[in-house]
Formats: C-alpha cells, structure tokens, sequence
C-alpha cells in the first residue's frame, strides 16, 4: 500500500518548523510521506533533516504585487501537479488562497485550510484593506466553500462565528482547534523570582498587538508610583503595516517604560524570570505566546477580544481588559503586582488549561482526527 503524501504549505520556512513540525513528525511517524512547500530561507536544511522532502516557492508575505502573488500561485500550481498530494494542509492567508485555487484546478481534493486567526485583512479600514478583503472572500466562496474534500480549522468560536456570517464556509467544513499544540514540558513551571514584579510581552512588535497600549500602562504606572518592569521579546514586521517602527521601541527604551529585547529563543528562560504575562492585542486566533504562559504557569492579563479569551478565563487564570484601554490595562498589572497569592492561584490553573485544553499532545490528535476523515481507507493502519 502506498503511503499517503501530505503536503504542508507555508509563507517561510521558519514558520513551519515553529508552528507544525510536532504535527508533521507525528504523520511521518504514522506512515506518512511529508513534503512542505514554503519560500526558501535559511533553515532548509532542519527541514529535510527530518526526513521531508522541501520544495521552494516563490511566496512573499508582505508583497502585494500582481505579478508576485500570480508568481506564487503558478508556482504552486506546477507543485500540485507534480506531486499530487493526497491532502495540502495550507497555512494562513496567501497559502489558502492561491493552494486552495491550485487544488482545485489540479484534482487535489483533500484541502485543510489552518486560519491562523482573520488578521490584518478583516480588521476595518482603509480602501487597499477593503479590497483585499473582498478578494479574499470572493477566492473563499469560488475554490474553497462547499467543496465536499475541504475542511477549515479555526482557532476560536468567533472567527467560525465571521465565517459562517459572511458565507466563507459551512458549518459542516469547520473545525475549531486552539492553536497548534504547546511543548508542555519545554513550557513548565518554575518558582516565582525574586524581586521588582516583570510583565513579559513576546510576539511581534505591532501596534494591534497592543504594544502601545502597553507602553502607554507602564507610563501610568510609573506616574503613580508603581515600580514594575516591562519586557517586550519581539521584533518588528516591516512587512505589516501595523509594524511599529524600531525606533519607537528604542524610544521608549529609553524613557524607561519598556525593556526592549528584540527576537529571542529563550523564551522558557525569559518565562521563568516574569511574574506576570501580557498580551493587550486587538483580535488573535489563538496567541501561541499567551498558551505558552500559561504551560508556563503565569497569570495572564489580557484583552477580552476573539482569540485571547480563550486562553484566559476571566478572575480565574487571569484577567481580561478592554482592548485600546491603557487606564484598564495598567489597573489589572497592577492589581496582580500587588497579589502575590493571586498570582499563584492564577497560575496554577492557567497551567491546568495547559494541560488539558493546549498541550501538543491534544492538538496533534484532534488535527490527525481531520487527515484521517478525508483520507478514509488511505490513511495508514
């Protein structure tokens, strides 16, 4: 019996190896061939290391040129046809829109579409974001809705709520998964430090992310004589245009309101030394960086926004605040900086969530469960 091909594709190489290569070794390891199709960086070579085959593409996030983007999907197209997949697993917004019309157009009929959250195209504004938007759901309704061999996960009820709303997909293609599986033994608890209370931020350095809001509440803060310290781990995303620029960052570096870090590896190091876990963004899918604090166990303050209340449970994990609310923000920190036993009790359950709602483990079993419903007989064993 063969075994089934499954091809994940991605922007950038990096992002595969971060984000789904647990999943990966674990179809491999079930009988599975791998390919993964993704503009070629620097980390090639950990990915045929494992025992996958890499194909480049000439796929570039941020770009918005015509010709580029027909680029990227020709070349995609060429993929499909060559290697015939059994099954694309297509990643975030460009991978499903030019995998999931190449799909079509070359009889690849098991699509999954992993919608890392809506993003920057579905939030209000400008006409250029308008358009998109509108592009993007008309390719959704054509190539993707409805077709019996397409299943969609999302990451959180009100990004299923969106698509459902604006006919993206039925309810029968959908499947929620939240996020893609945290190493809850890389991710572990540790005692709390010593010393002036750390609110750790790590993600992109974005504005709706709520990096300003952040920096903002630490400058309230300190006005009203509260000592903490506030590290950004992170670097920013020229691509995005949302990007804040660097020198803001050092900016506020050296007013004092932030410790800007840049890009770090460490973050289990960088984890163990906070004692409190910030995200204040606009929506997410479901923050990698707010499941990993609370593998971690921290207590949370977040924004009661799609995405991020699902990690943190309201007084019980952690704290939600309004988005865009940097008042808000600041008496949330500073409530949990003044309660150690607070704290603790948050963390402890932020940990238990962990445990049964965002280890690899269960994210791994549900994503197999969808291969294994459009594959049928072919799926190994």
């Amino acid at each position: 019996m063969n075994r089934p091909k499954i091809l994940f594709v991605v922007s950038e190489d990096w992002y595969f190896l971060s984000h789904r290569l647990a999943l990966a070794r674990a179809i491999r390891d079930a009988g599975c061939q791998v390919a993964v199709a993704a503009a070629q960086g620097d980390r090639v070579r950990e990915i045929m290391d494992e025992d996958f085959s890499f194909h480049p593409i000439r796929m570039q996030r941020g770009s918005l040129n015509p010709w580029k983007e027909y680029t990227a999907y020709r070349d995609l197209k060429r993929l499909f046809k060559e290697l015939k997949p059994d099954l694309a697993h297509l990643v975030a917004i460009k991978p499903i829109l030019y995998g999931g019309v190449a799909a079509k157009r070359t009889g690849v009929n098991g699509v999954v579409c992993a919608v890392a959250g809506v993003g920057y195209v579905f939030y209000p504004g400008h006409f250029t974001r308008t358009l998109l938007r509108r592009f993007v759901e008309l390719t959704y309704r054509l190539h993707l809705r409805g077709r019996q061999g397409v299943r969609f996960i999302l990451q959180n009820p009100d990004d299923k709520a969106l698509f459902l709303d604006r006919a993206l997909a039925r309810e029968d293609q959908i499947r929620i998964i939240v996020g893609n599986g945290i190493d809850t033994n890389r991710f572990s608890p540790s005692p709390e430090p010593e010393g002036k209370v750390t609110v750790f931020m790590h993600s992109r350095m974005l504005w709706d992310k709520g990096v300003g809001d952040l920096a903002e509440a630490s400058r309230l803060l300190k006005a009203q004589g509260q000592d903490l310290d506030v590290v950004l781990a992170g670097d920013p995303d020229p691509s995005n245009p949302a990007s804040v620029p660097a020198d803001t960052l050092e900016q506020w570096s050296r007013e004092g309101l932030v410790t800007w870090l840049g890009r770090k590896a460490d973050i289990p190091g960088l984890m163990a030394k906070a004692h409190i876990a910030c995200l204040p963004s606009y929506r997410e899918g479901a923050p990698q960086s707010l499941m990993e604090a609370a593998a971690c166990g921290k207590p949370i303050v977040t924004t009661d926004v799609p995405g991020c209340r699902e990690i943190v449970r309201q007084e019980e994990n952690g704290l939600l605040v309004p988005a865009r609310d940097p008042q808000a923000l600041a008496t949330a920190l500073a409530r949990l900086a003044q309660d150690p036993k607070l704290r603790s009790h948050m963390g402890a359950k932020s940990r238990q969530l962990a445990e049964q709602m965002f280890s690899r483990e269960v994210v791994i079993a549900q994503s197999i469960e969808i291969y294994k419903e459009l594959l049928g007989d072919i799926w190994p064993g």
